[in-house]
């Protein structure tokens, strides 16, 4: 079984549309895949709730309150953890899984909070010591702006694997809301922007 933390401590960041994308991805090659969510908001439960019987099938968990174990057979684990992660979750999840992707918005704020946050995963042995990969994903990312530009001098100095960009698109919402993913959609609009998640889901399997 691979095991992918997606966290930051910043919300609002995307942590969830990467861990439903991730995880439509991988039931739509036909891996047994297990979504967990440990936000408190069930965001992703939500988003497996409105997924509508004919998208490949996902398992859905609550780990809101404690952490459980994945039921025998799976193949693919993605965790959606929740902003604000205490020192011992950080701990607790980093020690369960293979590698964790940090998405970062194109902001100041998300920036700090970043930095944050990787100081803290690089107390931790596993992640120092290069045992656990971090994947930093840049996410809505408007091509040609400022504050694109500013992102990418931020990821360029991070000291962790940036692995793609994602640009912004409301084809995001738009799945979202009937609990789909690019990943479930057809369409050169769809094909355009899954080619982001290239890098990404060759990076994760390559670990």
């Amino acid at each position: 079984m691979r095991t992918i933390l997606v966290a930051n401590i910043k919300g609002g960041c995307g942590k969830t549309t990467i861990a439903t994308h991730l995880a439509a991805a991988y039931a739509g090659t036909g891996h047994s895949t297990v979504l967990a969510d440990v936000d408190r908001q069930r965001s992703s439960l939500g988003w497996l709730e409105r997924r509508p019987h004919t998208a490949p099938a996902l398992v859905g968990l609550d780990w809101a309150k404690d952490f459980g174990d994945a039921p025998k057979g799976t193949q693919r684990l993605i965790i959606d953890a929740p902003a604000a992660l205490k020192t011992k979750q950080i701990e607790d999840l980093v020690r369960m899984v293979d590698i964790v992707v940090l998405p970062v918005l194109p902001s100041a704020f998300d920036e700090q909070a970043t930095q944050r946050f990787l100081g803290k995963l690089e107390e931790l042995k596993s992640i120092a010591k290069n045992r656990k990969s971090v994947a930093v994903v840049g996410n809505r990312l408007r091509a040609r702006t400022k504050a694109a530009d500013r992102l990418d001098q931020f990821l360029g100095g991070v000291g962790h694997r940036v692995v793609t960009r994602l640009r912004d698109s409301q084809i995001y919402a738009d799945a979202a809301a009937s609990g789909l993913s690019l990943f479930d959609l057809s369409g050169k609009r769809a094909a355009e922007h899954r080619a982001d998640w290239d890098p990404l889901l060759t990076y994760i399997d390559g670990v």
